[in-house]
């Protein structure tokens, strides 16, 4: 125990030597939210999703992922939510789906504003197609949103680090050239960046030392690092064994490491349920631990080392589960 509060408090002093997390308490490692994986109907399938995020409270984050598709008359494509690369068309939107459903959440907040808890929605853009156009164009629609999203001001140096200007939604988007060219290089020196991007990774199994896994200080526009659950367990949640202390010493690691280096760290994705289970509700059985006992034990280890965003398809158990985590501290 002496140990981990050593290390802790290591991690609270480089922080506040920080310029940008300067009087910031939403830096790395201050919050363990769920993420709502897959946030979005399949084939027409499981609408709810976002209603049953949203019902467990906030802070909350919710993963929409985004692909491009023409129209074969036109020649004009437009964004849809889609996790196949190529969607009919026909699709719910980003606007009609994601950005009507918070809408009242958002609004309430706004009218009464508690910007001590901002942000309370974490908006994870999953780009399925990266075509410039398509980015261009969900950058488009941010922009109609400005008002509601956490931003910082671009640099001309990426390195030179500028405070969060914290506001209710804080929208997130991948690693990809493309996205980087877009959501930062295309945006004017002084102007507001309006959404963030991930670190580039070297590996993603679960020998390679954290420190060569992710080498990348954060900056202004990468603040966080994304990771499949092969970084924690050989074969990620479809061939893990019984959780053990081997597996969350290796957790603890990757988190520290993380937050040592001043970025948000997210996993994905944690479920656990029968196979007739994950068909009945449209999840993946690439993350499934095959029982609710084994990822209840990830999902309160990743509480507990403060991991900063857990995805997992059932989110009213994962929350319940990161509650009960800070509740026995």
């Amino acid at each position: 125990m002496p140990g981990c509060f050593a290390r802790s408090l290591c991690s609270l002093l480089l922080f506040s030597m920080t310029p940008a997390f300067a009087q910031d308490n939403f830096v790395p490692g201050t919050r363990t939210m769920v993420d709502a994986h897959n946030c979005y109907p399949y084939n027409g399938q499981w609408a709810d999703r976002i209603e049953r995020a949203l019902a467990t409270g906030t802070p909350i984050g919710i993963e929409q992922d985004l692909a491009w598709v023409l129209d074969p008359k036109t020649g004009k494509g437009h964004s849809v939510l889609s996790h196949d690369p190529h969607p009919t068309g026909g699709e719910p939107t980003l606007e009609s789906y994601f950005f009507t459903k918070v809408k009242p959440i958002i609004e309430a907040e706004v009218k009464h504003p508690h910007p001590e808890n901002w942000p309370i929605v974490t908006l994870n853009l999953d780009f399925k197609t990266t075509e410039v156009e398509h980015l261009r164009a969900i950058r488009a629609l941010l922009q109609q949103h400005q008002a509601w999203l956490t931003t910082a001001v671009r640099t001309s140096d990426t390195a030179a680090m500028q405070p969060l200007h914290k506001a209710p939604i804080l929208v997130f988007v991948g690693s990809t050239a493309n996205e980087e060219q877009v959501f930062y290089d295309e945006i004017k020196t002084g102007a507001p960046l309006l959404a963030f991007g991930a670190v580039k990774v070297l590996a993603s199994d679960s020998i390679t030392a954290p420190e060569a896994v992710e080498t990348m200080p954060a900056d202004n526009f990468h603040r966080w690092w994304n990771n499949g659950w092969t970084v924690v367990e050989k074969g990620g949640a479809a061939k893990a064994g019984p959780w053990g202390s081997q597996a969350e010493e290796r957790l603890r690691r990757l988190i520290e490491h993380a937050h040592q280096q001043h970025l948000w760290i997210r996993f994905y994705t944690l479920d656990g349920e029968s196979t007739e289970e994950a068909k009945t509700n449209g999840w993946f059985l690439t993350y499934n631990f095959r029982s609710a006992e084994e990822a209840t034990k990830r999902i309160g280890a990743l509480a507990r080392y403060h991991a900063d965003w857990i995805a997992t398809d059932q989110y009213e158990t994962a929350k319940a589960t990161v509650r009960s985590a800070f509740a026995e501290k």
